[in-house]
C-alpha cells in the first residue's frame, strides 16, 4: 500500500491506515490544500472536477467537492471524463483550477487527485510542493451558510473537446470522413467507452469496442502495454479493421495495433503522429529522457530540433514552450499538440494517426516501415524505503564514467549502441530501468547490466 505525492498529483490506493494509503482523511488533506492554494490567487474561484470509471471514483469525488465547496470554491462538475477533457474545461470556462481523479495506468485498487492551474496545466512541482506544504499545517477561514461552493454539472465537454479537435487546422476531416475507416478500441472498462465513439463518430468511421462497459472492474492491467492487450492483438488478426486502438483510464495514453494484429509501440504513437503534424507544420519537438531517439530522429528528417525533458507531462510541456515546440510528448503513447491544448491527449492522438494514414494512402504498418527502427526494454525494480537513492546513482554513475551521463531526471547513460535510464517513478513506488537499442537483445543485455549493478548495491 502506498501515498505518493508528485508533479503527477496525489496517488495512493484506497483503504489502510491515514497518511501511508490515500484515506478519506487524506483525500480531504490535500483537497483543503489545493483550495487553499487556489484561493491564495483567485478571490471567487471555480474548479473543474471530472473522473475516470474507477470504483472508487464516485466517493473520491465526493470528498473532493464538499471540501472545496466548504471554502466556498464553486464546482463545474464534468462527472465521468477524461483528463484531456477536464484540462480543455478549465481553460474554456476560465476556471482557477481543475482536479481529475483518476490513478492513470495504475490498478483498479489505486486512485489519485491530478492538480491543474488556471491554464488546465498540471501545476508545477514549486506550486506542488506549496500544496503540500499547507496541507502539512492547514489553517483555513471555512465559508458560512450563504457563502458555501455551488455545484453546476456538465455533460457536454467531451462534445466541446470533440468540437475543438475538428476545428483544428491541421487535420484534413473531410478527408478522414471519406476513407470510413474502421477501428477496434479497447476501453479498458472507463472513460473511452464515453469519449471514443463521439470522436469516431464524428470522423464518419465505424468501429468495435471491447472492454466497454464503465464500471472500473478493468479487464486487464490497465497499463497499455503489448503484453495486457492480448484481446485487441487477436481481435485485430484476420479482420479487415485499419488499426486497433487502445487507451488507459484517463484517456491520456493512446496505443495502437496495426492492421496485421501487430502490436506498434507505445513509443511509435509519439513517432507516428509527430510525422504527419511535421508535414503539415515543420518546426521542434520534445520527448521525455526515457522515451525513444525515433522521434529526434525523425525531427532531424523533417528540418526541426528535437529536445528532451525529465519524465513527467508537466516538464514536457515545461520545455515545449521554452523551445517553441510544434508538437511533443513521451513515449508512452502521450501526445501533445500545443495548438489544441498542452496536455497529452489519446483523442487528438487518434485523429492524427487516421489524418496520416488517409493522407499517406499508407496502412499503419508501411509508415512504421519508413520510420527509424529502434527496440526498448522496459523493466521496473520495487523500491526498498531504506534505500539511499543518491547514492546509488553515484555508485552506477561510477561505472559508466566512459560514457555521456544526464542526471536531469534519475540517471540517463548514452552509449554508442543504445542508452539506459535509471528513476524513481512518479506514480508507483519502483525504480524503473529503461533501455533503447538497435534490437531487443541488445536493449535488454543494457537493461541487465544496469539490474545487476543495482541489485549489487
Amino acid at each position: 500500500m502506498s501515498l505518493i505525492a508528485s508533479v503527477s498529483g496525489i496517488r495512493g490506493t484506497i483503504g489502510g491506515s491515514q497518511g501511508e494509503n490515500l484515506t478519506p482523511f487524506d483525500i480531504l488533506k490535500f483537497s483543503l490544500a489545493y483550495g487553499q492554494w487556489v484561493k491564495s490567487s483567485h478571490s471567487s474561484p471555480s474548479v473543474v472536477i471530472g473522473r475516470d470509471a474507477r470504483i472508487s471514483g464516485e466517493l473520491v469525488s465526493q470528498l473532493v467537492i464538499s471540501s472545496l465547496q466548504s471554502l466556498g470554491i464553486n464546482i463545474i462538475d464534468l462527472e465521468l471524463s477524461t483528463t484531456p477533457t477536464v484540462e480543455m474545461e478549465v481553460k474554456r470556462t476560465h476556471s482557477a483550477g481543475g482536479i481529475i481523479l483518476t490513478a492513470s495506468h495504475n490498478p483498479a485498487h489505486w486512485n489519485a487527485l491530478k492538480l491543474l492551474n488556471n491554464k488546465g496545466e498540471f501545476i508545477s512541482a514549486e506550486e506542488g510542493n506549496k500544496i503540500i506544504e499547507f496541507s502539512k499545517n492547514l489553517q483555513l477561514n471555512f465559508s458560512d451558510i450563504h457563502n458555501l461552493g455551488k455545484v453546476s454539472k456538465n455533460h457536454s465537454a467531451i462534445e466541446k473537446h470533440v468540437e475543438a479537435i475538428l476545428a483544428s487546422p491541421i487535420l484534413p476531416i473531410e478527408l478522414i470522413r471519406s476513407k470510413k475507416f474502421h477501428i477496434i478500441a479497447d476501453c479498458i472498462n472507463s472513460t473511452g467507452a464515453l469519449a471514443l465513439p463521439i470522436l469516431l463518430d464524428a470522423l464518419h468511421c465505424s468501429y468495435e469496442l471491447i472492454n466497454d462497459t464503465m464500471n472500473g472492474n478493468f479487464a486487464h492491467n490497465p497499463e497499455p502495454l503489448e503484453n495486457h492487450l492480448t484481446e485487441l492483438i487477436n481481435r485485430m488478426k484476420g479482420s479487415k479493421a485499419s488499426l486497433g486502438v487502445a487507451v488507459d483510464p484517463d484517456v491520456d495514453r493512446l496505443v495502437l495495433v496495426d492492421e496485421n494484429g501487430q502490436f506498434y509501440g507505445e513509443e511509435y504513437t509519439l513517432v507516428c503522429t509527430a510525422d504527419f503534424v511535421l508535414s503539415q507544420k515543420p518546426g521542434n519537438t520534445v520527448s521525455n529522457l526515457s522515451s525513444s531517439r525515433a522521434l529526434r530522429d525523425l525531427t532531424h528528417q523533417k528540418g526541426g530540433e528535437y529536445f528532451s525533458s525529465a519524465v513527467g507531462e508537466v516538464h514536457v510541456v515545461q520545455k515545449m514552450k521554452e523551445v517553441n515546440a510544434v508538437y511533443g510528448g513521451e513515449g508512452n503513447g502521450g501526445t501533445i499538440l500545443p495548438d489544441l491544448h498542452y496536455g497529452r491527449d489519446a483523442l487528438i492522438g487518434i485523429a492524427l494517426v487516421l489524418a496520416n494514414l488517409a493522407s499517406t494512402g499508407k496502412t499503419l504498418s508501411q509508415l512504421k516501415s519508413g520510420y527509424p527502427k529502434y527496440e526498448m526494454s522496459k523493466d521496473k525494480i520495487d523500491l526498498n524505503p531504506s534505500l539511499d537513492y543518491k547514492a546509488l546513482l553515484e555508485y552506477i554513475k561510477a561505472n559508466y564514467s566512459h560514457a555521456q551521463l544526464n542526471t536531469e531526471d534519475g540517471l540517463k547513460i548514452d552509449l554508442p549502441e543504445g542508452w539506459i535510464h535509471l528513476r524513481k517513478s512518479n506514480t508507483e513506488p519502483i525504480l524503473r530501468i529503461y533501455s533503447e537499442s538497435d534490437s531487443e537483445s541488445n536493449a535488454k543485455r543494457l537493461a541487465n547490466q544496469l539490474k545487476e549493478l543495482v541489485i549489487k548495491f
